[in-house]
């Protein structure tokens, strides 16, 4: 999640003009980790190019060592433009998960362009239901600085993915009964689509600083140094940090993967889905121990956070969904019929 602090005079650093383009201010994530000294090897190299905004993954030992990342807030700057690499993997997470989410629809025998409208409207929804989830954490400042909610700052800032998922639940629920589309089918559609944008954006949210995770001694600290992620984000500077982005990202792309591989053998509607809000709660409930970042509420005297509370209740209505089996007569009824037909 970004915060919607300003960025102080002076915090910027200058950029580099590389391949035509001005680079933005890039920090640099320090991996904690051995330092036996073994054998080089350079595994990506970007912090030449314009589109720098993954990892300069180069190391000089053979058993996770210790060494430098280059990681990049923003893209590029143009003039008075700049592209942020947040909201640059973010709109490309939507955009391949909406596409993997309309083929799938489509390979299920669903309408397209019901599939591509209903998506559309979920994407919209859900930025919609992250901001006023994201308010109503940071309640303590907006209930005094009210004017703030419709600033630049806030709608430059990202929101609570669970506040987003809540929403856009909401806004399929409503447009999947208007037109008469199968409820628990359409949601297996677009799940494995779900996980791999989440995933995309978790690493737009590593490279902004966001959504960081508590100090480590582990090996796989990441130690952000750039001004700019402080400033927008409040990131610790100089303090190895739990990788949670990368963590939520990894557990994501898996959950990618193994939807994708469901959604060809699924038994009855919803399976993919309930799979998908079971997986995605346990994860997100374990990470939440990992996360430092404020912003996310507290629930029972702050025994948990609200995220966590929220991640049960996905847990629980995945586990519902597999326990009933509510669809299971809606896809044995066209193998019926084709066997009838044969």
């Amino acid at each position: 999640m970004l915060r919607h602090a300003q960025m102080p005079k002076g915090s910027r650093r200058a950029p580099t003009s590389t391949d035509g383009f001005i680079l933005g201010p890039c920090h640099t994530a320090q991996w904690v980790g051995f330092s036996k000294a073994a054998s080089s090897c350079q595994l990506f190299a970007y912090s030449s190019k314009p589109f720098a905004f993954l990892l300069d993954w180069s190391c000089s030992c053979s058993i996770f060592p210790a060494s430098k990342k280059q990681v990049f807030p923003q893209l590029f700057h143009y003039g008075s433009f700049f592209l942020p690499t947040y909201g640059f993997l973010v709109s490309l997470g939507v955009l391949l998960g909406l596409w993997i989410s309309v083929r799938n629809s489509e390979s299920l025998g669903y309408n397209g362009d019901d599939a591509w409208n209903l998506g559309i409207l979920v994407v919209l929804c859900g930025i919609v239901g992250a901001k006023v989830l994201y308010v109503i954490n940071e309640w303590s400042y907006y209930s005094t600085h009210v004017r703030e909610i419709f600033s630049i700052n806030t709608l430059q800032a990202g929101g609570v993915f669970s506040g987003g998922l809540l929403a856009a639940f909401v806004a399929a629920a409503w447009y999947v009964r208007k037109h008469h589309m199968p409820p628990l089918g359409t949601c297996d559609a677009f799940s494995p689509g779900l996980a791999l944008g989440h995933a995309i954006g978790r690493l737009g949210c590593f490279a902004a600083g966001c959504c960081y995770g508590k100090p480590t001694h582990h090996w796989w600290g990441v130690t952000f140094t750039n001004p700019l992620a402080n400033s927008i984000t409040g990131t610790p500077l100089g303090v190895a940090l739990e990788p949670t982005q990368l963590f939520e990202a990894a557990v994501e792309f898996a959950n990618f993967v193994f939807l994708m591989w469901l959604l060809k053998r699924r038994k009855f509607d919803g399976q993919v889905f309930g799979a998908f809000l079971f997986i995605y709660g346990v994860a997100r409930f374990f990470l939440e121990y990992l996360r430092d970042d404020p912003g996310r509420g507290s629930v029972f005297g702050g025994a948990m956070s609200g995220t966590q509370l929220i991640a049960i209740g996905l847990v629980l209505g995945g586990g519902l969904i597999w326990w009933l089996r509510p669809g299971s007569k809606q896809i044995a009824t066209p193998s019926v019929a084709r066997s009838k037909t044969a």
